[in-house]
């Protein structure tokens, strides 16, 4: 399943409206927001159809999954927006993931807790709002320039320590800009690393850079202490190989297009997560050329010259080479007043 596909949902009382895209979407939000209420009426409308007085519409088939036969149903279905919600303890176990893993379906899953074991985006976490009795989702965590923390949306972010979210390509880009700019970096090693290191080194000017396209189940308790925090910030792209991706190097018409509607290009069973069909785009457009891509070790096609600045312009906001360029200036200064008592 693939594309992106508007739901109503409505009676004589309340209209919800939205539109779903990728397959996991989370709906959050404390009691009383409208959660409840939106997954029973599609239920009156699953068991009941038109005589319950709710209208479901979609250009796909809507339903609950739910109840201990929620395998067995998966199994016989294709091509549905399958709601299911925290009362379905399913949804927290290894089991869920990997049935999601090898669905052709979207799945809209309404809970409190964050999932650790889905691989769902930063984008596609949703609170209900509304507004008399129309409801609508609004996304929980929007941040300008896919950066997430206090005031990096007006102030240029400037780290002492970056990190990275793995060890491979990413890391080893990310390694050799810091080094090249007199900057500490450190992988991670997996996304449930990154709150661990946050808060136990609070007075450290931290960037976290992670793939957005899997970091939803961390961005909560992560962005909760970094504005406890005031000293870190989050820089979440899909991923980064989206990154490079979008940084024009490889010039190429087609890619522009799934960058611009990527839904309509990822099918859900193939890709568990954007970020893996970005890997996949990636390592096909390069191959056989001299910017062939690998995940494990990056090609030094990456690190230097034009391909290299493509790819830190698209960071805005962030300066990486902020101390370098503070010491250059301090050097100038230094080399100025030697040359004058001379």
């Amino acid at each position: 399943m693939k594309g992106k596909h508007k739901v109503v949902v409505k009676n004589n009382k309340l209209h919800y409206e939205f539109e779903i895209k990728r397959n996991i979407t989370i709906i959050k939000g404390d009691s009383a927001t409208g959660k409840t209420t939106l997954i029973n009426m599609i239920r009156q409308y699953a068991n009941l159809g038109v005589s319950s007085g709710v209208d479901v519409v979609c250009d796909v088939p809507c339903r609950i999954l739910e109840g201990a036969d929620w395998q067995l149903v998966l199994q016989n279905i294709s091509g549905y927006i399958l709601f299911t919600d925290e009362e379905n303890a399913f949804i927290r176990t290894e089991q869920f993931a990997s049935a999601v893993r090898d669905s052709d379906n979207y799945f809209v899953i309404i809970t409190r807790e964050s999932l650790y074991n889905l691989p769902y985006s930063v984008e596609e976490i949703y609170g209900i709002k509304t507004s008399g009795k129309y409801g609508t989702l609004k996304q929980s965590y929007h941040e300008f320039y896919r950066i997430y923390g206090t005031d990096t949306w007006t102030n240029p972010v400037k780290p002492e320590m970056v990190l990275t979210e793995d060890s491979n390509s990413g890391y080893q880009f990310f390694s050799h800009i810091c080094q090249a700019n007199g900057l500490k970096c450190e992988s991670m090693n997996g996304k449930s690393n990154v709150f661990h290191y946050i808060n136990e080194h609070k007075d450290q000017k931290i960037l976290v850079i992670a793939d957005g396209a899997a970091f939803g189940s961390e961005i909560d308790r992560v962005l909760k202490l970094i504005r406890e925090n005031e000293t870190a910030a989050l820089y979440l792209p899909e991923s980064f190989e989206w990154l490079i991706l979008k940084s024009g190097v490889l010039k190429n018409n087609q890619i522009d297009q799934i960058l611009d509607e990527p839904a309509e290009y990822i099918e859900s069973r193939d890709y568990f997560s954007w970020e893996r069909f970005f890997t996949s785009v990636l390592i096909e457009n390069t191959r056989d050329s001299y910017l062939a891509y690998a995940k494990k070790k990056l090609n030094e096609a990456y690190l230097g010259g034009t391909v290299e600045d493509a790819i830190l312009r698209q960071m805005e906001k962030i300066e990486l080479g902020w101390k370098k360029e503070l010491t250059d200036i301090l050097h100038g200064e230094d080399c100025e007043i030697n040359h004058f008592h001379i």
